[in-house]
């Protein structure tokens, strides 16, 4: 099975032109098929600010209004996803600026509303996964902003760490996929003020424990639950890591 492996770079690294030049030098030295997932999250209340636009976050989820979904459309899909685009291909990177809506490559539905109103947040339903081969095969590089459509019309605001999870539990039915999640800290840390702390495996029992214990706590979790059902739905393994360290994941954290 031909391998594959799938970046995903927080806002934080997008946001800083050094990190994110090192995080992109890794990723085009990375050999064979990879797909680069970004956020973008911090431009995007930089620019509601500016529009006069309040941002409202909930757990660390976006309340997309109309009004904010512009913004969101405009500021991931446009100026991060061309600007990534842009440094790559100036890497020798033949790569392709995709929102979910392109192609078809991911489709969501509006989030319910339950016990709060997200607006116009979506969770993803399908992933293409015949779009991506067509890519892949041709020797593209998709680089997937976090936004995908409800195939009606309607772009919606999604994750990006859902979907850099579901496309890699979609891509392993063809592909060993490695799913790594790059982002400031070193990896998953018993100390989060101690950036040394680095927990170097973790399986589903380790990870209750130190969730029961205090130790993984607050926006790790959401990331993590999303590595266990990745791993659970066939992709090979995930690495949690620095930006800095893509090409050594070993020095990050190991979920497999």
């Amino acid at each position: 099975m031909k391998q594959l492996t799938i970046i995903k770079v927080g806002g934080a690294i997008v946001e800083e032109n050094s990190a994110l030049n090192i995080l992109l030098a890794s990723f085009a030295a990375i050999d064979g098929a990879k797909i680069l997932v970004h956020g973008g999250g911090r431009l995007a209340t930089v620019m509601c600010n500016r529009l006069g636009i309040e941002s409202r976050m909930i757990d660390g989820r976006r309340i997309t209004d109309e009004e904010t979904l512009n913004v969101v459309t405009m500021v991931y899909g446009g100026l991060v996803n061309k600007n990534i685009v842009a440094r790559l291909q100036s890497l020798g990177v033949n790569a392709v600026g995709l929102t979910g809506a392109d192609m078809n490559v991911i489709r969501s539905e509006k989030r319910p509303v339950k016990d709060i109103d997200y607006g116009y947040a979506g969770d993803v339903k399908e992933v293409c996964i015949d779009a991506f081969n067509m890519l892949l095969e041709g020797g593209f590089i998709p680089v997937l902003s976090p936004l995908t459509h409800d195939g009606k019309g309607l772009m919606l605001n999604t994750n990006a760490d859902t979907i850099a999870s579901e496309t890699a539990k979609a891509m392993s039915k063809v592909y060993d996929v490695t799913l790594i999640y790059c982002f400031e800290k070193s990896g998953v840390l018993q100390d989060e003020h101690d950036d040394t702390s680095v927990i170097s495996r973790l399986d589903s029992a380790l990870y209750a424990e130190y969730v029961s214990k205090g130790i993984i706590t607050g926006g790790m979790i959401p990331k993590l639950d999303n590595a266990f059902r990745a791993i659970a739905s066939g992709v090979r393994r995930v690495i949690i890591t620095k930006a800095s360290a893509l090409n050594a994941p070993e020095q990050g954290t190991v979920i497999e």
